[in-house]
C-alpha cells in the first residue's frame, strides 16, 4: 500500500513510517520544514491548498495518515487564531483534498476531547473539552469524519518514545533523563491519562488502515495511571530504587509529588483531570492490542538502551 503521512518528521509520524517502511509498504513523509528520517520527503503545508494537492498527487496514497498538529496546549490557548488555522481549518483541507485521491483518511485526535471529570472514556461518550486545544481536535475530527469517504478518528493519550523528535524531548524521556541526572521534577498525583507508547500506537495504526476501518476508535496504552505513578513506573524499570529516602535510598527523591492546583496561574489552559481512554473496543477488534503499562515502559527502555548504544 501507498500511505502519506503528514508530521512525518514528529514523534509519531516518524515513528508510523518506520513501522510502515518495515512492513513493506511505500511512505511519503509529509513535512512543513526539515525532511523527516523515513520515507519519500514531500513538502506539506496544511495551510496552503496547491501543496496539499500537490503532496497528493506526488503520492497516490491508498491511505492518508493526518499525524501534524498544534499540541502545544498553552500555546493553543494563547494562539487561537493559529490553533484554528492548523488543527481545525488545515484538516478540513486535508481531508477534503484526500478525499479526490484516497480510499482512506486516518486523522490522529487526543484525549483532550473530553473534559476530564471522570475519565476511562469510551468513543460513545459525550465529548466537551475544557481547553483549546481540545476544542480544534475536536473540530478536526468531525472534519475528517465528514469530508472523507472513509475516515478513521484515532484519540490516543500521552504519546511517548525513546527518541527525541525534531529535538523535542517527549514526557518520558524528560522523567528518564531526569531520574538519570538526579535533577529533581515536580509531577502531578492527581491528574490521570492513559500514557501511550510510539511504537505500540504506530502498530495500532497500521492494522487499523490495513484492515480499513472506520469510525472512532480509542488507540492508547490499556492503563489508567497520575502522572507520578508513570514517574515511579520508568524508575522501578530503570532500575531506581524506591525507599523511604527516595530514589536510590538516600536524600529527596528526584520525583516530587505535586497537585494540579500548584499549577494554577502557571498554565495558561486548563487541562482535564481524568481524561484516561476506554480501549476494550481496540483491544477487541485488533490483533496488535493496547499495551497495558508495564509491557510499554518495558519496551520503552529496550529502544532507550539500544539508542544509547547506538544499536540500529
Amino acid at each position: 500500500m501507498r500511505f502519506l503521512i503528514s508530521g512525518a518528521g514528529g514523534l509519531l509520524g516518524s515513528k508510523l513510517a518506520e513501522v510502515a517502511i518495515a512492513a513493506g509498504h511505500v511512505v511519503f513523509a509529509g513535512y512543513s520544514s526539515a525532511p523527516p528520517p523515513c520515507g519519500t520527503p514531500v513538502r506539506l503545508d496544511l495551510t496552503d491548498p496547491d501543496s496539499i494537492k500537490s503532496a497528493l498527487r506526488a503520492s497516490a496514497p491508498d491511505v492518508v495518515f493526518h499525524c501534524a498538529a498544534l499540541t502545544d496546549v498553552d500555546r493553543c490557548e494563547a494562539e487561537r487564531e493559529l490553533a484554528l488555522r492548523i488543527n481545525a481549518e488545515g484538516t478540513e483541507r486535508f481531508a477534503k483534498s484526500a478525499s479526490e485521491f484516497a480510499p482512506l483518511f486516518v486523522y490522529v485526535s487526543t484525549d483532550y476531547v473530553f473534559d476530564g471529570s471522570r475519565g476511562m472514556y469510551s468513543e460513545s461518550d459525550q465529548v466537551s473539552p475544557v481547553n483549546f486545544y481540545g476544542y480544534t481536535k475536536l473540530l478536526g475530527e468531525r472534519h475528517a469524519l465528514s469530508c472523507s469517504k472513509k475516515a478513521l478518528v484515532a484519540r490516543t493519550s500521552v504519546i511517548y518514545g525513546a527518541c527525541p523528535s525534531r529535538g523535542k524531548v517527549n514526557f518520558a524521556l524528560w522523567i528518564t533523563e531526569s531520574l538519570l541526572q538526579s535533577r529533581p521534577i515536580a509531577l502531578l498525583t492527581d491528574q490521570w491519562v492513559s500514557p501511550t507508547l510510539n511504537s505500540s500506537l504506530a502498530r495500532m495504526l497500521l492494522e487499523a488502515a490495513e484492515r480499513g476501518l472506520t469510525g472512532v476508535y480509542h488507540l492508547a496504552g490499556a492503563s489508567r495511571v497520575s502522572r507520578y505513578e508513570f514517574g515511579l513506573s520508568l524508575a522501578r524499570a530503570f532500575g531506581f530504587k524506591l525507599g523511604l529516602g527516595g530514589i536510590n535510598g538516600g536524600g529527596d527523591s528526584a520525583l516530587k509529588p505535586a497537585l494540579m492546583s500548584d499549577f494554577v496561574g502557571k498554565w495558561v489552559a486548563r487541562r482535564p483531570r481524568d481524561s484516561s481512554l476506554d480501549v476494550s473496543k481496540a483491544s477487541s477488534t485488533l490483533d496488535e492490542k493496547p499495551l497495558p503499562l508495564g509491557l510499554s515502559i518495558e519496551e520503552f527502555k529496550k529502544e532507550y538502551l539500544q539508542i544509547k548504544r547506538g544499536v540500529p
